[in-house]
């Protein structure tokens, strides 16, 4: 009998993913979910034929150019995989598998959690009634903004994107309009109340709120910068729950300073996980952890999903999500 494949697992995942692996294959696991240092990434690829890493772990070339290499498979815990050069990988003959379809409800549920928070100022009210500083109800007090019957401009239209737009058009009466380079097609956006439009800025101009839904790339690095936040109508809002360095946080900065815009829900930062101070600072900005997938389903989902991808590959079957 042949010895079961080694997986190295980076961070602690929810116990039944944990089983699961322990069943199929030699998990090397990580239960005090210390982050593994570049050199701890670098042995991996030295000694296991699978890694099983998260957002946070950075598999760059310098990662995968340890030799002599074993690693053959690389199943990302997430959707979005740019913590991975996967062009590097594919050089080296590396497979890459990502978790799409699991985590997009999760994901959609919380950029409306954001959208609603920063609308109707529910985080600066609770802190507020925390810090004993409430002395009744009053008709002008922490007046916020209509969310029904808003304008809300998503910026990409994938499938989490699409759980917005059906949640703020059928839910809150809002419409919904959006830029993707590969739209879906007009029935799928039509049956979401949602309408297209030719470019970002746009969508910029007409949005009340602007909800980013676009990969990490090249191309998107720094996509909201200070002249686009310049070209938002004024008095909008901004939700990232994207990446983080999809956003310019100094020309956030500026633009809320400013009073350009109104506020901003981020769960998603340029430097995870340092925050810019002035943003710490606001209280028209509400600030979460990274929370998009963090439901019990969806993070038992999403390692079941990378599981999946690891049990194919080593019964010399097809990945069901290959990246490359």
């Amino acid at each position: 009998m042949s010895a079961r494949p080694v997986v190295v697992v980076t961070r602690r995942l929810p116990d039944a993913v944990h089983e699961a692996l322990a069943r199929e294959f030699d998990a090397r696991l990580n239960p005090e979910d210390r982050p593994l240092t570049a050199e701890g990434l670098r042995e991996a690829v030295r000694t296991a034929d699978a890694l099983l890493p998260t957002v946070t772990d950075k598999v760059t070339a310098d990662v995968l150019s340890a030799e002599p290499r074993r690693l053959k498979l690389i199943a990302n815990f997430g959707v979005g995989f740019n913590n991975i050069d996967v062009e590097a990988a594919k050089a080296r003959g590396v497979a890459v598998s990502n978790t799409p379809d699991v985590l997009t409800d999760a994901t959609a549920d919380l950029a409306m959690t954001l959208l609603l928070m920063v609308a109707r100022r529910t985080g600066e009210g609770e802190r507020h009634v925390r810090g004993g500083q409430w002395t009744g109800w009053r008709p002008t007090h922490m007046l916020g903004t209509q969310v029904s019957g808003k304008t809300i401009g998503l910026i990409g239209m994938g499938r989490i994107a699409r759980a917005v737009a059906q949640r703020a058009h059928h839910g809150f009466g809002m419409k919904v309009i959006f830029h993707d380079p590969y739209p879906p097609p007009p029935e799928v956006a039509a049956a979401l109340g949602a309408e297209p439009r030719a470019s970002v800025d746009d969508v910029l101009r007409e949005a009340d709120f602007v909800s980013l839904h676009c990969p990490a790339t090249a191309e998107t690095h720094h996509l909201m910068n200070r002249e686009r936040f310049g070209r938002m109508r004024p008095g909008a809002f901004l939700i990232n729950t994207a990446r983080g360095d999809v956003v310019d946080e100094a020309g956030l900065v500026e633009a809320l300073e400013s009073g350009r815009l109104a506020g901003a829900g981020l769960d998603v930062f340029e430097k995870e996980p340092q925050v810019t101070q002035a943003l710490v600072t606001m209280d028209n900005v509400v600030l979460l952890p990274h929370l998009g997938s963090a439901t019990e389903e969806t993070r038992v989902a999403m390692g079941m999903r990378a599981f999946e991808n690891l049990r194919l590959f080593f019964a010399g079957e097809p990945l069901r999500d290959r990246v490359v």
